[in-house]
């Protein structure tokens, strides 16, 4: 096996893949090299200098696997790699150490005022009680998000003396205890924490979870932490809680755009920046160097992997039988999180009909992205979704049965945690997506990017109200489907709009007199897209 190292890299990671391989590193090889040696090697690895263009891809004869010694993969075309069957790797765990001991740097700085301290003394001042800190011991530490990272400062908190308690609606209370937090609700996370730090993707759903409301809510006092991603909290709600008082000091690793212009935290004294420094270490760069390197040998080996951010496409004859059913599973894994949300002990996948008698794993999997992603974010993917559901401490159930009443093909997605469970169920009506039932609600949603769901009482007048007030805030319907479970009785109804809804809109939405619940579903596109393999 040949394997080339396009970038500057960690010597342990090429001194592992020399066990099992013929290695080059070139670390200075120009894009013209790339371009015309490329086809000689079975594996190539780089980290973000290296473009690997559409055109490397194709003249890339031998190649089978392409590793990145970091997490980001935006300098490699992953769409072209996956038409030609090559697995793209990456290495999302090797920093988690690094990013987690920041977040603990920055948490003590913040407390005893060690960046204003240092910046006062060497210019001249003696200004000690200018810069009177907080202990940590018997604080309370708030950590929004217990993956990897949170979970890793969570543990170095505690062997501060801090009291930790913890938000993830995507934790278990069975797991959680295992890993020692106490799990809260946000309101009360907010209200109890001196500190707060956060360790969670950034997605639709988690954009600004951080802003004015939010703010008002803390205790005198708090503090806020972010080495996650910038746009997790409202910059300018921020720094208006931050002049007024409302919080005493903020330390940012991150920003909503990033390097920050014009951004005006960076103007106050009571806020501590880093430039993205999280992962920034020797030893993680070593770590990244290594795993890549380790799970790059898997895959030319053929052995199971973890950090795959594609794998190649499906077999001809798997993708023929199942390839129409995989944005169907995909949907209505991501339907149901956003609609129920909460933790989960068991996903139950049933599947009836016909499609009984296909291979139903790519259709487990399907869900499971569908439903992980809004969770972990884009990382989920075909060969991590089944060890990322199962690190999450959720059991995977998966049954199939030939009879069936009204439909040729249903897939049934249940899912439990403890005594709670709501189930949705699909089908495929002349080849389109339809989601034809959710509880006891029997419906026929055509899932679209953009989805209102509301519950409400069955009466004349709550199609008009909410009609009405969309157009008042300027949302367009494009399409509308009604079920009941009797006349006059509950009643769900679902409304595809053109444009994603603002959280105001949707709070409006929820506060009309005949509204008993409202959520907003926002379809990730690749459901949409024509091969999700």
């Amino acid at each position: 096996m040949k394997i080339l190292v396009s970038d500057k890299f960690s010597p342990e990671g090429l001194e592992l893949m020399r066990k099992d391989a013929d290695v080059d590193y070139r670390p200075d090889i120009t894009p013209e090299e790339l371009l015309k040696d490329i086809d000689k090697y079975d594996a190539l690895i780089v980290r973000s200098r290296t473009k690997v263009t559409a055109g490397v891809i194709e003249v890339a004869e031998k190649l089978r696997v392409i590793g990145r010694a970091g997490v980001g993969v935006d300098n490699i075309d992953v769409d072209k790699a996956t038409e030609k069957g090559i697995i793209v790797l990456n290495s999302p765990h090797g920093n988690t150490i690094s990013a987690a001991e920041h977040a603990i740097a920055l948490l003590t700085s913040l407390s005893r005022n060690i960046a204003q301290a240092n910046s006062s003394l060497k210019r001249g001042e003696w200004n000690r009680t200018n810069y009177t800190g907080v202990e940590l011991n018997q604080k309370t530490l708030g950590v929004i998000g217990v993956g990897r990272i949170g979970s890793e400062v969570a543990r170095r908190a505690r062997s501060l003396g801090m009291h930790v308690i913890a938000y993830d609606p995507y934790i278990t209370r069975d797991h959680s205890e295992k890993l020692g937090f106490e799990t809260v609700s946000f309101e009360d996370l907010l209200k109890r924490s001196d500190f707060i730090t956060l360790h969670l993707p950034l997605n639709p759903t988690t954009h600004h979870l951080i802003g004015k409301k939010e703010l008002t809510m803390l205790k005198p006092g708090a503090r806020i932490i972010n080495c996650a991603r910038g746009g997790l909290i409202d910059e300018d709600a921020l720094c208006e809680a931050l002049q007024e008082g409302t919080v005493a000091g903020a330390a940012l690793d991150v920003f909503e755009q990033e390097p920050p212009e014009s951004c005006k935290l960076l103007d106050l004294d009571n806020v501590i920046v880093t430039p993205h420094l999280g992962a920034l270490t020797k030893e993680a760069q070593t770590n990244v160097a290594l795993q890549v390197s380790d799970q790059v040998i898997m895959a030319l080996k053929g052995e199971p992997l973890v950090s795959a951010v594609n794998v190649p496409a499906l077999l001809p004859e798997t993708r023929a039988a199942v390839g129409p059913f995989l944005p169907l599973a995909r949907a209505m894994g991501s339907f149901y999180l956003q609609l129920f949300g909460g933790s989960v002990d068991e996903i139950e996948l049933t599947y009836s009909g016909n499609i009984a008698s296909m291979p139903l794993s790519p259709l487990t999997l399907s869900c499971l992205i569908g439903f992980l992603q809004h969770i972990v974010g884009d990382g989920v993917n075909w060969v991590n979704a089944s060890h990322i559901a199962k690190s999450r401490g959720i059991t995977v159930l998966e049954t199939s049965t030939t009879e069936i009443k009204n439909y040729s093909d249903l897939i049934t997605m249940r899912a439990r945690s403890g005594e709670r469970e709501h189930k949705i169920s699909g089908t495929l009506l002349n080849g389109d997506m339809r989601i034809v039932r959710v509880d006891n609600y029997r419906i026929e949603i055509v899932p679209a990017r953009y989805m209102l769901v509301t519950t409400h009482n069955d009466r004349p007048g709550v199609v008009g109200k909410i009609g009405t007030l969309l157009g008042n805030e300027d949302v367009n319907i494009a399409s509308m489907q009604l079920g009941r479970k009797q006349a006059r009785g509950e009643a769900m109804m679902v409304l595809q709009v053109d444009q994603e809804m603002s959280k105001e809109t949707l709070d409006k939405v929820k506060n009309l007199d005949v509204i008993t619940t409202a959520d907003f579903v926002v379809m990730p596109k690749r459901v949409f897209s024509e091969d999700l393999t």
